[in-house]
């Protein structure tokens, strides 16, 4: 790589090693996945849980700034969501299959969507640096966005060890995937595609926070879940 590459790789490297090596919060600040295993399966399903919420929050956020920046009219309300990457798979949709799926199937579908998303968005980023007006807000909401669930992702693999007593592999980020693209599509359709990526995953975000509480309504209250 030159060395723009280069500076450019070590900017996106740091946030993913950074947040590798300091999971969702166990006690402290800078705890490690090992000190998770020691809380609570209750106390580490509620930080999985503000975790999945601050992750909607702000992929909802994000959308809205990448609409406000690059998208000028006003877009119909099924153009997005139309190819979503995780339509294919084998999630429960509908309320009615949502309450009749297991526990164990509520926590694995969580880490299906979880681990579907963490390249998609790590090549959301590199894409994002060749457009000239995203703003530095934006690039920090996605960065920030990727970091979390990353570590949501290894709260979920803990929570199912605890559990389930199964053990999970998380997702591996190279540094070929953080190293920037060419951009070979027309600028619009590359925003339009991003755009897509961008309300894809916050319709996916919102599923994983609704399937975690469901499980936590689950373990307090079995019949009374809606």
């Amino acid at each position: 790589p030159t060395a723009l590459q280069q500076s450019l790789l070590a900017v996106l490297l740091w946030p993913v090693l950074f947040t590798v090596s300091n999971p969702i919060n166990a006690g402290e600040e800078q705890s490690t996945l090992s000190n998770c295993l020691s809380i609570s399966e209750e106390k580490l399903l509620d930080r999985v849980i503000q975790h999945a919420e601050l992750i909607y929050r702000v992929s909802e956020e994000s959308c809205s700034l990448f609409e406000a920046m690059f998208i000028p009219v006003q877009l119909p309300t099924n153009q997005a969501g139309n190819a979503c990457m995780t339509k294919g798979l084998p999630i429960p949709s509908s309320k009615s299959e949502i309450q009749q799926i297991t526990d164990k199937w509520l926590l694995h579908s969580v880490l299906m969507l979880v681990q579907s998303w963490i390249k998609p968005l790590v090549h959301l980023q590199t894409t994002m640096v060749h457009y000239d007006d995203a703003s530095d807000v934006l690039l920090n909401k996605i960065k920030w966005v990727l970091e979390k669930l990353i570590s949501l992702e290894q709260g979920v693999v803990v929570l199912i060890k605890k559990m389930l007593n199964e053990a999970v592999t998380t997702t591996t980020v190279s540094e070929l995937d953080l190293l920037p693209t060419d951009l070979q599509l027309d600028i619009l359709e590359s925003i339009m595609n991003d755009h897509n990526l961008l309300s894809c995953f916050k319709k996916d975000a919102h599923k994983m926070e609704i399937l975690l509480k469901l499980l936590k309504c689950r373990r307090n209250d079995m019949y009374n879940c809606a």
